[in-house]
């Protein structure tokens, strides 16, 4: 009997002694090779960041994994006990694989052999982390074994809690949704803290397989399965019997996600990502969590795109018919029952098409054009909305009057159509009635900002996004022409000069040396005006005032200011750019305009108040003053919170208001005159360059700075007589009308010091009684005129003399 006790002891022995020989060596060999599982520690998972507009309504989102990440500390109970109920009761006692659950699963696996039945798994919540952050998805006994390793280590590693964080937030669930709380979201259109005991167990049901589980497409299995889970829940003592028998009965249902109210502004989003990606890379942009607070103000962004549509299909519709968009088939054998829906339905998609609608020419009559619509329906375009469309010439010139739709129009054209309830005279159309539109190829921009603050409020870079995604007002760099001249105006004013003072404009020529021509700049009437106010140089916007101003301040101070502006940087100190020759972007002397109205005060255009990372700390602030006194969550009768202005001074403010003054009687009497219908007080330029290529306004109120380019993306003449006033200064007064609607009319701040005095506007001398042209003039201290001035005259330049000779071609900017 001892033999056989001491046989049975040396068996026993011998195959623990295997055994354990065989784990350890399991383990050295499997274990050697694998991921670095402290890394869990520290590990974040991929959240989206989110952008979002100044009044907090969604903006755009970037992920590449939707996810929503909820902290296990504020996860509710229910949630957590239905995972751990359906993927792993022994969570909180195993050591990171569960030894009863992988015996089980085997003996039950054993018993169903030959059965049709899956074989049943026992990976608990470790082991799915280790496989799902570390590991593949390969279906082997060695990943198996490698992912009991790596369980084993991480619960070492991490703590309970940590683990079921990282395992909760992480899952994939269907639908899209990475996480429960995305999936509380997709499914429920619930947060987690909203969900039924049901709710919960669909949720928990989804791991093991979620799209055969999936309650929308396959609501049988997963009833079933929610059912399961249930009654798991229900063994655990995570539910009373009655909560139980309640959540079964209940009926299986899904909820569509509510609509997210996005802000709809394309360039601005796009330029908030170029520069998210600067600053943090795309990996903390794509997964990173960001919270982004934008400047953008939604309403003022509604008019900004609405209102360059508008401006540039104007400007497109005065320069004639460039033809339909695409053709059906050819027109006489055109089958008008069936084809031309069908054509429409197949036709390529139309970027950049908006609200407007297509259709298709069906037939001609003397009187109109008839049309089908995509959705069917037919329409006519009577004769008086085609009245515009005379057939486009090159340098935008127009071919002869439309007398007949035959002119414009052929059966089988598909076109852009709007529809429309009254003509010119008010008087109102037939219902079906439409009018022929197209698609501009001028391109244009917007930018609108907070001049004391620099937060741009609204951007809108071209006609479409869908388009082109090329930002007319950030990347496109363009001559200004006129709408520079301010700054050379201003670098006179703080060299002492005034409004009032005289400049002679007249015949200015320039020889640039052997071999080259002479350099003549020209007003852009081609005539001569001899002594003039300084106001009038700049309202009349007078080139060869202008170049007489900048040679007698010096071009080296010109530039200096174009720099401390930052208009451009390094700008040659040649004649020319004095009359803004030199490129820059929109968004540059728009925010160069803002520092004149602010009262000389440096502002960096943002386009982003704060970022905050994944756990709220703010890692980005544009405004970055320091206010404590700010943070008081009531008011105790404490006296009110003094912010100190730390914004550096880039001009005297006397000088900056004479600059704003000059530049609202660029408005009230100038080129500008097309902004007074808007009825409160605006000031601003026009820029006109070299053949019309391109044309600005840049203007503000006292609160708004704005800038409008128009332009073709190719260089090419807008047509005879289009400058800046005639093209973007249309599109500044119907942008300031709508933002200002409703607003009080506030004049612009005047600072301390400057005098405004009564003047003769010709003579630039004070008013005597019988004048007839007599305005109010703002002048420094010391500066007012008493009597007699000098007239600058400047003085032309010969080679061999001229040290700062300018450019060839340059006498067209206006």
């Amino acid at each position: 009997m001892l033999r056989f006790f001491l046989t049975i002891f040396g068996l026993l022995l011998i195959i623990t002694i295997v055994g354990a020989g065989g784990t350890l060596y399991v383990f050295q060999k499997f274990g050697r090779d694998l991921p670095e599982y402290r890394q869990l520690a520290g590990y974040e998972p991929p959240v989206m960041t989110r952008v979002h507009g100044g009044d907090g309504r969604l903006l755009v989102e970037y992920a590449l994994e939707k996810r929503v990440f909820v902290p296990i500390k504020v996860m509710p109970r229910l949630v957590v006990r239905a995972f751990l109920s359906a993927e792993d009761k022994n969570f909180y006692n195993h050591p990171g694989v569960d030894v009863l659950g992988v015996l089980r699963a085997v003996l039950t696996n054993v018993k169903n052999i030959g059965s049709s039945r899956r074989p049943v798994g026992a990976s608990t919540i470790t082991q799915q982390v280790a496989k799902n952050f570390l590991l593949t998805n390969e279906v082997s006994w060695r990943r198996k074994v490698k992912e009991a390793i790596l369980a084993f280590r991480i619960e070492r590693a991490l703590t309970k809690d940590r683990i079921l964080e990282l395992y909760l937030n992480e899952i994939y669930l269907g639908f899209g949704s990475y996480g429960v709380a995305a999936a509380a979201l997709n499914y429920f259109d619930k947060s987690l803290g909203e969900l039924t005991i049901a709710e919960a167990a669909i949720l928990a049901a989804l791991p093991k397989a979620p799209n055969n589980y999936n309650p929308i497409r396959k609501p049988q299995a997963a009833l079933s399965r929610r059912n399961w889970v249930i009654g798991r829940m229900l063994d655990d003592g995570t539910i009373t019997p009655d909560q139980a028998e309640q959540a079964k009965a209940t009926p299986l249902a899904a909820a569509q996600r509510s609509e997210i109210e996005y802000v709809t502004a394309e360039f601005f989003a796009e330029e908030v990502r170029r520069q998210l990606v600067t600053r943090y890379g795309e990996e903390k942009l794509y997964k990173g969590g960001l919270s982004v607070r934008t400047t953008l103000d939604p309403r003022l962004q509604n008019i900004a795109t609405k209102v360059l549509r508008q401006g540039l299909e104007t400007y497109d519709r005065r320069h004639g018919w460039r033809g339909p968009i695409m053709r059906l088939a050819d027109g006489t054998r055109l089958d008008i029952p069936s084809d031309w829906r069908r054509g429409l339905a197949g036709a390529s998609p139309i970027r950049g098409l908006g609200d407007h609608l297509l259709a298709a020419v069906l037939g001609l009559d003397p009187a109109s054009a008839m049309i089908g619509l995509a959705d069917g329906t037919t329409g006519r375009i009577p004769l008086a909305e085609m009245k515009w469309a005379r057939p486009w010439k090159e340098n935008q010139i127009r071919g002869p009057k439309v007398t007949s739709p035959a002119d414009v129009v052929v059966p089988g054209d598909i076109i852009v159509v709007d529809p429309i309830t009254m003509d010119a005279e008010k008087k109102p159309y037939p219902a079906g009635t439409y009018a022929l539109r197209q698609l501009p190829d001028i391109e244009g921009a917007i930018v609108a900002m907070d001049p004391h603050t620099g937060r741009i409020l609204a951007m809108a870079g071209g006609y479409s996004y869908a388009r082109s995604q090329y930002n007319r007002a950030t990347q496109a760099m363009r001559q200004p022409g006129s709408a520079f001249k301010p700054f050379v105006y201003l670098a006179a004013l703080d060299a002492g000069y005034t409004p009032a003072t005289l400049i002679l404009d007249a015949p200015f020529v320039i020889d640039q040396g052997p071999g080259l021509p002479k350099w003549r700049p020209a007003n852009y009437t081609k005539k001569f005006y001899g002594p003039s106010t300084m106001r009038l140089g700049i309202e009349k916007s007078r080139n060869l005032m202008t170049v007489r101003l900048a040679q007698t301040v010096g071009m080296d101070k010109v530039s200096e200011y174009a720099q401390r502006f930052d208009i451009v940087n390094d700008l040659p100190e040649s004649l020319s750019m004095a009359l803004g020759s030199r490129e820059t972007s929109l968004l540059r002397i728009t925010t160069a305009y803002a520092m004149l109205v602010n009262g000389g005060k440096r502002v960096t255009p943002t386009l982003i108040d704060r970022i905050q990372d994944r756990h709220g700390k703010t890692i980005f602030r544009h405004d970055r003053r320091n206010c404590v006194n700010c943070r008081a969550m009531v008011w105790t009768t404490q006296d009110t919170p003094v912010i100190t202005d730390t914004r550096a001074k880039v001009t005297e403010p006397g000088s900056a208001y004479q600059v704003v003054s000059m530049l609202e009687g660029v408005v009230e009497r100038g080129t500008g005159r097309r902004i007074q219908a808007v009825g409160k007080p605006l000031a601003g330029k026009t820029g006109t360059t070299n053949l019309g290529k391109d044309t600005w306004f840049i203007g503000f109120s006292p609160d708004l700075a704005v800038g409008v380019f128009v332009g073709f993306d190719t260089p090419k003449t807008l047509g005879r007589k289009e400058t800046g006033s005639s093209v973007s200064a249309p599109l500044f007064r119907d942008f300031m009308a709508a933002a200002l609607e409703n607003k009080k009319a506030l004049p612009f701040r005047i600072p301390p010091g400057i005098r405004l005095v009564r003047v003769n506007a010709v003579t630039g001398k004070q008013a005597r009684p019988g004048d007839k042209k007599v305005i109010l003039e703002a002048f420094k201290p010391g500066t007012i005129p008493t009597g007699a001035g000098e007239v600058l005259e400047g003085e032309s330049w010969t080679a061999g003399t001229n040290t700062h000779q300018p450019a060839t071609g340059t006498g067209g900017l206006y």
